[in-house]
């Protein structure tokens, strides 16, 4: 009798424990069940993007002058005078200042960079406009390097050019200790954007 109600107990434990491996296995089922459906639902709905781009292409600053070479001068005698024309461009695509400065050599230290005389004005020689630059050829320069808007800088547009007049001359009283002296001077251009840049 014992034996028949341990058997019985043992298998009601077992009832027991299999409905809730059942209850168990069907709720997670169920679970699943949910979860698919759900993903199902999202991924029926209606979508749409679009895009759209942007390029870009930065600006130039680019200067250019022309001649070259604007003066050869031989067999200078005091009195002498010449003039010039430059033309200055702005081959770029957007609105640069520019600034000039000079360099002159003095190899034989004989000093006729100091002596000749230089000046600079707006316009195709011979210009009646205002000087920009009067002095020894040694010192020639107008406006600042510097970064930004300096006194005297130089305003070309883009695709823009002016013609500048250099004029020079050699004094009557420079003396006998000249006599075949030579001088070169570079004349450099100096040139920066001027958007976003006062």
């Amino acid at each position: 009798m014992t034996a028949r109600m341990d058997d019985s107990a043992t298998s009601d434990r077992e009832r027991a424990g299999r409905r809730r491996r059942t209850g168990l296995l069907a709720l997670l089922v169920s679970l699943c069940l949910a979860s698919l459906g759900a993903g199902a639902f999202s991924l029926a709905i209606f979508t749409d993007s679009d895009a759209t781009s942007g390029a870009f292409t930065s600006g130039t600053v680019d200067i250019a002058t022309n001649p070259a070479t604007l003066f050869t001068v031989t067999n200078l005698m005091p009195g002498d005078s010449g003039s010039a024309t430059l033309t200055v461009e702005n081959d770029g695509t957007g609105q640069l200042r520019y600034a000039m400065t000079s360099s002159s050599t003095n190899g034989d230290s004989k000093g006729l960079r100091d002596q000749l005389q230089l000046t600079i004005r707006p316009g195709a020689c011979p210009s009646a406009a205002a000087t920009i630059f009067s002095g020894a050829l040694s010192g020639a320069a107008f406006g600042n390097t510097a970064q930004g808007a300096q006194a005297g800088d130089r305003v070309l547009n883009a695709a823009a050019s002016e013609q500048l007049c250099f004029g020079w001359s050699l004094a009557m009283s420079t003396g006998n200790a000249f006599q075949g002296a030579t001088t070169t001077t570079t004349f450099t251009f100096t040139a920066e954007q001027t958007a976003n840049n006062p």
